[in-house]
């Protein structure tokens, strides 16, 4: 290995050094925040004052219940993009323009820079340095300052819009927003006269062409009436579908009495047939000489029963009276006979009326078919004349409400002003108490940054962190091995001695231990670890796996390569699998951290389990802090976290410690390479080889950590920052 070792996390900062810089300098810093504070005072001091003022505009419906137009309902408000287009209808060219005129804003310096050119704005124009105010017309530079003075604004979540201008005028603030108040409003007036002008000159023709069009839809409609006789009668019906309304009336009526008739008559003959009893008939007992007779018939059975007491039955009296009784009785029939032919010539005339009635009936019905055919055609032309009739109307009722909003030129804006602005008293710019605290604690604020970033670079805030482990210097010569207790002193003094002085003084008095392997002589063919540093790289491999057969201590062979292969400049992770974290211990100083357990049983991501290595610029996966044999029953996912590496890091080492050829085959991938660490060539190295060829690995690299500083795991709990 190289020996060169990263340095940055051997410092720390010293905070109570870093902060005790501004006690010291607090004289500078206080003077350089009075003279800022002095400086901005003397700018608000002879800075021109200029004074706000505002108008405020109420955007509603003007309209009142009186004046509204007859059938209007009331008109929405404005929604928030409709109050938008006023703010942007208030600051508009048209309405600036108006207002710039009136108050003769160009006759004024502060709106045009071409009025009033200073010595020093001529010369500087005419080196070219500043552009011509005279190039622009006047109007343009006159609306460009105004537009910078002028600010126009919707009040969040109301309809109220704010027209605020500021100058150095404090009378001219006030007047320019009540003036752009007053022409927005006239605007707007305008713009209703106009549309209603409009609509007048638009009606009138349409107007004259309606009436005409109306008066020709309803004479069509009374010519065709006249030639198809379509006679209208009462309920604006036609006259001959209500005579056959009339008529089918008339005919039930008769079939009724018709009916009844024959009815009656066929009583009063079945009666007469049989001789039955004629005092059921009303038809009979209605009749006057039927009633006669029979209180005829009364009063001689009376007289036959008053002598029927002193007369025997066959008393020529009383035979007499009894035959007076047969003559009535027959005379009796005789008029029921009578009321059988009245009856019967009921039925005769009410059937004639029946016939009569149908026939005037089928007559009506024809009559009616036909009518209901033209009346079809002239409900056609009756609504095509009450279709024009009723736009006439309407039109002419717009008509009249325009033209006499226009007579009395009564049109009302949709806004009113509700605050008009007042000529301010107070400036709102310079404000010297808050412009001179500002500067004030900014340039204080500033030079503190200045100071401590000053103490920082300098070096003066920086001291040696816990732990911190120092490289070796080359150019000093080392101890021999056979003395490893004077190394460690040796070695910080040799630091010490190469140093600056302030770097010196950052060396801590008791370095960690590094002990360097003795170089022997190889006996099985097996490289030192720059050569298999640049074999590795040489061959672009991508993936390296490493077996170490004789335990924890040849781990040390995979943190060696991959120190030196990532202070080459590639990007190298090492990820351990030893049971006991031999290979990713001394690179984070002892301390557990999550690792591939943790990734294996999906208790991390990858963010979480790579680490950095606190001696170089390679990353390191440990072993990590989850339950090994859950970890295990996931093992089938470490090639599919190798390709993933594999895409991130030029160069993945997989420290694997004593495992067989059977045991890396999930882990050998494309462009793998497959080193044996080699401490004592004994004979479970030896075996190891054995096994690996065996296992199809022929083109097996032995590397020795020999000759190279072995990494010492420190003591639990020591890190370095």
């Amino acid at each position: 290995m190289s020996g060169v070792h990263s340095t940055a996390g051997d410092i720390d900062v010293d905070l109570g050094r870093l902060f005790a810089s501004l006690l010291r300098s607090w004289r500078r810093i206080l003077a350089v925040a009075l003279g800022a504070a002095v400086l901005a005072f003397l700018f608000a001091s002879l800075a021109t004052p200029h004074y706000r003022a505002e108008t405020r505009l109420l955007i509603e419906t003007r309209e009142s219940v009186f004046t509204r137009p007859s059938g209007e309902a009331d008109r929405p408000i404005l929604d928030e993009e409709g109050v938008a287009s006023q703010v942007e209808v208030i600051g508009s060219t048209d309405i600036l323009k108006q207002v710039a005129q009136k108050l003769e804003l160009s006759k004024l310096p502060e709106f045009d820079p071409a009025a009033n050119m200073s010595v020093v704005s001529r010369l500087l124009v005419l080196a070219g340095l500043k552009s011509d105010p005279h190039e622009i017309p006047s109007d343009e530079r006159v609306l460009k300052a105004f537009r910078e003075k002028l600010t126009v604004y919707r009040v969040e979540r109301s309809r109220v819009i704010v027209i605020e201008f500021s100058s150095k005028d404090p009378k001219l603030a006030a007047e320019v927003p009540n003036a752009l108040a007053n022409a927005y409003l006239a605007v707007s007036r305008d713009a209703k006269l106009a549309s209603n002008s409009d609509a007048t000159g638009w009606l009138a023709p349409e107007i004259a062409d309606l009436d005409k069009r109306v008066k020709e839809a309803e004479a069509r409609v009374a010519d065709f009436r006249a030639k198809s006789d379509l006679l209208i009668g009462q309920n604006n019906s036609i006259l001959a579908t209500q005579q056959l309304a009339e008529l089918s009336s008339e005919l039930s009526r008769v079939r009724a009495s018709r009916a009844a008739a024959e009815a009656t008559a066929e009583s009063v003959r079945k009666a007469l047939e049989k001789g039955g009893s004629l005092d059921a008939l009303p038809q009979v007992l209605s009749s006057s000489l039927v009633q006669r007779l029979r209180e005829r018939q009364a009063q001689l059975k009376a007289d036959i029963a008053d002598l029927s007491t002193t007369l025997l039955e066959n008393h020529p009296r009383i035979r007499a009276l009894r035959s007076q009784l047969v003559d009535l009785d027959a005379q009796i029939r005789a008029e029921a006979q009578n009321v059988l032919k009245s009856v019967a010539t009921e039925v005769q005339a009410a059937q004639l009326r029946e016939t009569q009635i149908t026939a005037d009936l089928n007559r009506l019905k024809a009559e009616s078919a036909r009518a209901g055919e033209e009346e079809v055609e002239l409900r056609a032309l009756e609504r095509e004349a009450a279709a024009q009739r009723q736009l006439l109307e309407s039109y002419m009722t717009r008509y009249r409400e325009a033209a006499s909003r226009q007579d009395r030129n009564y049109l009302p804006a949709d806004a009113r002003i509700f605050s008009r602005a007042v000529v301010p008293s107070e400036p709102y710019f310079p404000k010297i108490v808050p412009i001179v605290g500002a500067a004030f604690v900014a340039s204080l604020l500033i030079m503190a940054v200045a100071t401590l970033l000053q103490e920082l670079f300098s070096g003066r805030a920086m001291r040696p962190a816990p732990g911190a482990r120092l490289d070796p210097v080359e150019q000093v010569a080392m101890p021999a091995l056979h003395e490893p207790e004077q190394t460690p002193a040796l070695e910080a003094d040799a630091v010490a001695a190469a140093m600056p002085e302030p770097v010196a003084a950052m060396v801590p008095e008791a370095p960690p231990v590094v002990r360097r392997a003795a170089p022997r002589l190889s006996k099985l063919g097996e490289i030192g670890i720059e050569r298999a540093a640049e074999k590795l790289i040489s061959s672009g491999t991508t993936r390296a796996i490493v077996v170490s057969p004789e335990g924890d201590e040849a781990a040390a062979t995979a943190i060696l390569v991959a120190r030196e292969i990532s202070d080459a400049g590639l990007r190298v992770l090492l990820l351990d699998l030893t049971a006991s974290g031999a290979a990713s211990r001394p690179m984070l100083d002892g301390v557990r951290r999550p690792g591939i357990t943790n990734l294996l049983t999906a208790k991390a991501q990858f963010t979480d389990v790579i680490h950095a290595d606190h001696y170089s610029g390679c990353h390191v996966i440990p072993v990590g802090t989850a339950d090994p044999v859950r970890a295990m029953r996931a093992a089938d996912r470490l090639p599919i976290i190798l390709e993933s590496l594999s895409t991130a890091y030029d160069l993945v080492i997989v420290e694997c410690g004593p495992i067989d050829a059977d045991g890396i085959r999930r882990l050998v991938g494309e462009d793998t390479e497959i080193l044996l660490s080699v401490i004592e060539p004994e004979d479970e190295v030896v075996a190891a080889a054995a096994n690996l060829k065996a296992g199809g690995y022929l083109d097996l690299i032995l590397v020795t950590p020999a000759g190279s500083e072995l990494p010492i795991t420190p003591v639990p709990g020591r890190s370095a920052a």
